[in-house]
C-alpha cells in the first residue's frame, strides 16, 4: 500500500483546531457554572431594621388654653396724711417688704407743733376740770343746809360737767395729732413685693394719693382662657401645668372659674393659683411676671391608647406612615392618624393592628415592596470596640 506523506503544515493545522474546540467547552462551561448561583442568589436587602409593635398604654388627657399671668391681689398704698412733704423712701420696685415695714416718712415738724399745742390744751383743761370738781364737792357737801342758793350749787355742778366735757375733747384732740404724726410712717399694710412706685422725695402729697403698689404675699396667677365648650370639663382643684415663654415650668391648681363667660368672644377666664416653678434653679417670681403671655395644660384624667416609637413614624406630604414587615420580608406602607405624644410614644388612631411588626426606625429610607433584614433590637445597637492587643502584650501572652 502506499502511503500518504503528511506534511507539517497540515499537521499543525489539526493541532490547533483541537485546542481550540477544548478550550471553547471549556469556557462554556465555567459561564454556565457562574451563571448558576446568581440566578439562585436571593434579592438584596435595602436595609437592616428591627421591628416593634403597637403596644396598649393609658395617656393623659389634656386641655391647652393660652391666658395671662396677673397678681392674685395687688393692693394700693397711699398717704392718709394731707399736705405733708415726703422726707425719705425706704423701698423701691421689686423690694420684698413685710407687713408693717417702713415704706415712706413723711416731714413731722408742722405735726409734732401740732402735738404739742394739743397737749397744751389738755394741761389747761384738766387744770380747769380739777377746779371745778372741788367747788362742785364743796357744793355737794352743804346741799340742803341752806349756806348757799340752790342756783349757786347748780352752777358749781355745771361748771364741774363743762370742765369734764372740755378735758374729753381737749383729749381727742391730742389723739388725732398723734395719729397724724403716727402717719407721718407709711407702712406696708401685707406682705409682699413692690409693684410700682410713683411717690418722689420732696413731693407734697394730698390724702389718698397712691405711693406704692403691692403684690399680696408675691402671689400669682394665670387667666387662661376657654372656650364655652370647654368649660365645663374643667372643675375647682384641677392641677394644670404652665409653661412661661421662656419654657420655665410652674404647677398650678384651679381656684375657680369665672362666673360669666365674654359675650364677644365666648370665652371664660378660669383662675389659676401658681403653686412653685417645677424646673431646677428658677424661681416662681423670677420665670413669671405679672402681664405676661402664657400657655396652660389642664390634666382631665387618662385613657387607653395603641402607641409605637416616634422614630416609627414618618411624615411625608403632610401624612403621617408606618412600615409594616410581611413574613417574606418585603415592607408595605401604612397611612395613620396620630394622637397625643408623650415623651417618645405616638398615640396611633387608626391603620395599625397590635399584631403588625414595624420598622422601629429608618422608614423614611424604604418605599413600599422593599426587602429588608430583620434583627433583634439588641443585635441591632453598636457593639463596643476590643481594645487592639499591643505587639509586646501578644509576645508575653
Amino acid at each position: 500500500m502506499n502511503q500518504l506523506p503528511f506534511k507539517p503544515l497540515t499537521l499543525g493545522l489539526l493541532t490547533a483546531s483541537v485546542l481550540t474546540l477544548a478550550g471553547l467547552g471549556l469556557f462554556a462551561s465555567r459561564t454556565q457554572a457562574a451563571d448558576a448561583p446568581k440566578a439562585a442568589a436571593a434579592p438584596k436587602a435595602a436595609l437592616t431594621v428591627s421591628t416593634v409593635q403597637a403596644k396598649s398604654s393609658q395617656l393623659p388627657v389634656k386641655l391647652t388654653a393660652n391666658g395671662g399671668v396677673a397678681a392674685w391681689q395687688e393692693a394700693s398704698v397711699g398717704s392718709e396724711a394731707s399736705g405733708l412733704r415726703v422726707a425719705e423712701l425706704h423701698a423701691g420696685v421689686g423690694d420684698s417688704v413685710k407687713r408693717g415695714q417702713v415704706l415712706a416718712t413723711f416731714a413731722s415738724e408742722s405735726v409734732q407743733a401740732d402735738v404739742a399745742l394739743a397737749r397744751a390744751s389738755l394741761n389747761e383743761a384738766q387744770a380747769n376740770a380739777a377746779e371745778a370738781l372741788a367747788n362742785g364737792d364743796r357744793a355737794r357737801a352743804v346741799q340742803g343746809t341752806g349756806a348757799i342758793s340752790a342756783q349757786q350749787i347748780n352752777q358749781y355742778l355745771t361748771q364741774e360737767a363743762t370742765a369734764k366735757a372740755r378735758v374729753a375733747s381737749a383729749q381727742a384732740q391730742l389723739d388725732a395729732q398723734l395719729l397724724r404724726l403716727k402717719q407721718t410712717q407709711l407702712l406696708a399694710p401685707d406682705s409682699g413685693i413692690i409693684s410700682a412706685r410713683s411717690a418722689s422725695v420732696g413731693a407734697v402729697v394730698g390724702a389718698g394719693t397712691e405711693m406704692f403698689k403691692l403684690i399680696r404675699h408675691g402671689r400669682l396667677e394665670w387667666r387662661g382662657e376657654v372656650t364655652s365648650a370647654e368649660f365645663a370639663r374643667i372643675k375647682p382643684g384641677m392641677t394644670v401645668l404652665v409653661t412661661s415663654p421662656g419654657g420655665v415650668q410652674a404647677k398650678g391648681k384651679v381656684r375657680m372659674l369665672a362666673p360669666t363667660v365674654d359675650a364677644a368672644t365666648r370665652n371664660g377666664l378660669v383662675y389659676v393659683d401658681l403653686l412653685a416653678a417645677s424646673t431646677a434653679g428658677q424661681s416662681l417670681g423670677g420665670a413669671f411676671k405679672p402681664g405676661m403671655y402664657a400657655r396652660g395644660e389642664f390634666e382631665l384624667g387618662s385613657t387607653g391608647a395603641l402607641t409605637v416609637p416616634q422614630t416609627a413614624v414618618v411624615v411625608r406630604d403632610g401624612f403621617s406612615y408606618v412600615y409594616r414587615v410581611g413574613t417574606d420580608s418585603k415592607v408595605s406602607q401604612l397611612k395613620v392618624q396620630t394622637g397625643r405624644v408623650v415623651g417618645d410614644q405616638i398615640e396611633i388612631q387608626s391603620g395599625v393592628k397590635p399584631e403588625d411588626k414595624l420598622v422601629a426606625s429608618g422608614g423614611s429610607f424604604l418605599s413600599e415592596g422593599d426587602s429588608v433584614k430583620v434583627v433583634d433590637a439588641a443585635d441591632s445597637k453598636p457593639k463596643a470596640a476590643v481594645a487592639p492587643v499591643a505587639p509586646a502584650q501578644a509576645a508575653t501572652k
